[in-house]
């Protein structure tokens, strides 16, 4: 024995129980009493038969050879020599010999105090830059830093084909009691791995890294280290104008699509990717012969589809890595690593990249409010419910079969809102959309009479929540001015949308769940009966300056028995189609944000099914691609008139004109642009009734040009209208000095617009 180390402090490394192996493994400084400096070199390597060190000395290459301390694979060996850097391991194992760094002889962390205590704190906005596997160098030399956070647990190792899967060979150091970190040099991009965490009784949890980049599930889950800044970005005049624009100014007008169901390709296809082949496998029973399509495809095909459809954000459902398809990604299972399903994250990038050089924002939705309980995922991460709150009556979501992220930590509040700020930075996302909100906010959120428990003022508000989202807020703005950051509430929770510094919760944009359901079950009735549910219609204009509203018709609306808007609208054919026609223009005319999920403009008959594509081939159907050129020119015209998306949440944006006719359920409206002047006018008539001669009062006299009508024959509608245009009388009505003398075509929506260029004729007697 060279040295005076314990056989204890042996056999905790033997028997990985050693929080700390950097104060017995690796190279240690001793100076003798006439100040002369050797080294002692140890370490622990199963199922080794011979080790000994190879150093440089004076630029001499030298080898010592170590010996067995208390244990078989245990070596240790003392050299001589002022400075010992980057020595390497000769190993002799079963008969072959390899060379390797010493993990334990590079003692540096990239875990600084300042970012122990800023983690702590719960305000470590981009401890993703330190947690996690980040490819480095240290020494000169390259490799990998991991860093976990696993505060109860005994030990931590990084397991990966690098070491066979055992943990006994690199086993992590404790940083104050909370984060786990250790530099495994010759390891790089691709490398798959996961931890080993030991909770205090010895239990073993196989876990991917929470704060990892990218990930395999199957065959079995594990991470894998890649590294994100070598893409090449082209969106600079994006961003730049992002970040000088408010965009509840703008027109936002949002497809919502889910990746995997949009569109399949062919097994027998391998279109290469950008970052390497497609595997080409069966998706399911409904679709043997399908495979998933790339990032790097879709953004041939996706970005071209909604470009010309005209809308002008994508909503990509969550695109996080989760278990099952069937969860659409809900069910999140690392919130770090984008789903391997479509391709790399190089891939997504590429495709992000792609649509803002198209002129298309890109939103993610984003699920705070519970995660998989899958045993490799966060649920009791180091051996207690880390992540999640202990008691399962506010743990847990057995409605859904998940877990409930743990508000009342700053850690796991950290990690969250680091996660928002991630996809933000790395993925140049345009916003987020929370999901499930209200079941964040309400501590009872389906939980029956005595599954929940009350706040200490004995309410259901779940407080803790609230101020998550209000952090959660101020932070992405603060970074990312222009973001969205859309919330799905759906419950009366005041002040959603509105900034922090009043005491809302600092989201600028909320789903008006509402006006869904009211606007879904009036277009479902039977026509006689619209005029006894004209509140429909016109009861979201009482509220609608309670919120930044978004109006949605969203993926959950077609699933579930609930059938496709197509199949919701009442009437045969060919109402049902202009029923639909009917909605979404006035949809697009109504104030407040739109999205509308994939499917709805091909006018398909079937609910969504996640297994499969949607309906393309209805567009062999006349009526069917004509409602996709209505899409269109609805949304080209709304990015055209700012009247119709400027002023959405100013009262001075939106006035009736009669919203009382509900014996002819016709409702009429103005809305301005910032520009008071600039208005357009807005007559829908919900029934299949024509009307010839249908008055309406306006504020200018003049001619008014015909800007859209949901019946023209382009749309597959009966094509009545008003032969472009109509002049006004001087008949004062509905309280204005003037009138417009109209014809209302079935089901239709037509949008008018004063013409100020436009003189009378004068004909000379």
């Amino acid at each position: 024995m060279v040295s005076n180390i314990s056989q204890e402090e042996v056999y905790k490394i033997i028997n990985n129980l050693h929080n700390d192996p950097f104060s017995v493994l690796g190279s240690h400084l001793e100076e003798n009493k006439n100040g002369q400096k050797s080294w002692i070199v140890r370490t622990y390597l199963p199922e080794v038969t011979s080790v000994s060190v190879i150093y440089y000395e004076k630029n001499r290459k030298k080898e010592c050879s170590m010996s067995s301390l208390y244990h078989p694979h245990f070596f240790e060996c003392r050299i001589e020599i002022p400075e010992l850097v980057n020595y390497q391991l000769k190993i002799l194992q079963e008969e072959t010999e390899k060379i390797i760094y010493d993990p334990y002889s590079f003692h540096y962390s990239q875990i600084t105090e300042l970012d122990l205590h800023l983690f702590a704190e719960g305000n470590h906005y981009r401890i993703y830059e330190k947690l996690g596997a980040h490819i480095t160098e240290i020494n000169g030399i390259k490799g990998v830093f991991f860093a976990v956070w696993a505060p109860n647990a005994r030990n931590v190792s990084v397991l990966g084909d690098f070491n066979n899967w055992d943990g006994r060979f690199h086993q992590m150091r404790k940083l104050q009691d909370s984060i786990w970190d250790l530099f495994i040099p010759e390891i790089g991009e691709g490398t798959i791995y996961k931890y080993e965490i030991k909770n205090q009784q010895g239990h073993i949890y196989d876990k991917i890294d929470p704060y990892g980049f990218q990930h395999q599930l199957l065959p079995y889950p594990v991470s894998v280290i890649v590294d994100l800044d070598k893409y090449k970005w082209e969106d600079s005049d994006w961003l730049e104008k992002r970040r000088k624009t408010e965009p509840l100014d703008q027109p936002i007008s949002i497809y919502e699509v889910h990746l995997g169901s949009w569109l399949h390709g062919s097994v027998d296809d391998k279109t290469p990717l950008l970052s390497g082949e497609i595997e080409s496998k069966p998706l399911s029973d409904w679709k043997p012969d399908a495979r998933f399509l790339s990032y790097y495809e879709l953004a041939d095909k996706l970005i071209d589809y909604v470009k010309k459809l005209g809308y002008t954000h994508i909503e990509l459902l969550p695109i996080v890595e989760h278990p099952y398809e069937g969860s659409w990604g809900y069910q999140v299972i690392s919130y770090y690593g984008p789903t391997s399903r479509y391709g790399n994250p190089e891939d997504l990038m590429y495709l992000i990249d792609k649509c803002h050089q198209n002129g298309i924002g890109v939103i993610m939705d984003w699920v705070p409010a519970h995660f998989a309980k899958d045993k490799y995922g966060l649920a009791y991460f180091d051996g207690t419910c880390l992540y999640e709150y202990e008691d399962p009556r506010r743990g847990e979501q057995k409605e859904w079969g998940t877990l409930v992220f743990n508000y009342s930590s700053k850690e796991v509040c950290n990690f969250l809102i680091s996660n928002a700020l991630f996809w933000l930075d790395k993925y140049h996302i345009d916003g987020i959309r929370v999901d499930a909100v209200a079941s964040m906010l309400y501590l009872d959120y389906g939980r029956k009479e005595g599954e929940w428990i009350p706040n200490e003022y004995g309410g259901r508000e779940n407080f803790e929540a609230a101020d998550f989202l209000r952090h959660l807020n101020s932070v992405i703005f603060n970074y990312y001015p222009g973001i969205l950051s859309i919330a799905e509430e759906s419950t009366t929770w005041p002040m959603v949308s509105w900034p922090t510094y009043v005491g809302g919760l600092g989201f600028n944009l909320k789903w008006n769940l509402g006006w869904m359901h009211d606007i879904l079950d009036y277009f479902h009735m039977d026509f006689w009966n619209r005029q006894y549910h004209q509140n429909n219609i016109t009861f979201s204009m009482w509220y609608h300056y309670n919120e930044n509203y978004m109006l949605v018709l969203s993926h959950d609306e077609v699933v579930h028995g609930k059938s496709s808007i197509l199949g919701k609208m009442s009437g045969d054919e060919w109402q049902k189609f202009a029923n639909v026609r009917c909605l979404f223009s006035y949809m697009f005319c109504h104030p407040g944000k739109k999205t509308m999920f994939m499917s709805m403009e091909l006018g398909q008959w079937s609910e969504w099914n996640v297994g499969t594509d949607i309906e393309w081939h209805l567009l062999q159907y006349e009526r069917h691609e004509k409602l996709g050129k209505f899409f269109t020119d609805l949304n080209n015209l709304y990015k055209k008139e700012p009247a119709l998306y400027n002023q959405d949440f100013d009262k001075k944006g939106f006035e009736w004109i009669d919203c009382n006719d509900n014996r002819h359920s016709i409702v009429s409206f103005i809305r301005r642009s910032k520009d008071l002047e600039d208005f357009v006018v807005v007559v829908c008539n919900f029934t299949p009734q024509p009307h010839s001669h249908y008055r309406i009062g306006v504020p200018e006299s003049g001619f008014y040009t015909e800007l859209f009508n949901s019946d023209a024959r382009p749309y597959g509608g009966s094509n009545m209208g008003n032969l472009g245009g109509k002049w006004t009388v001087d008949w004062w009505f509905h309280n204005r000095p003037y009138s417009l003398d109209l014809c209302l075509p079935p089901l239709g929506v037509l949008i008018l617009k004063l013409d100020r260029n436009k003189k009378p004729e004068v004909i000379e007697s």
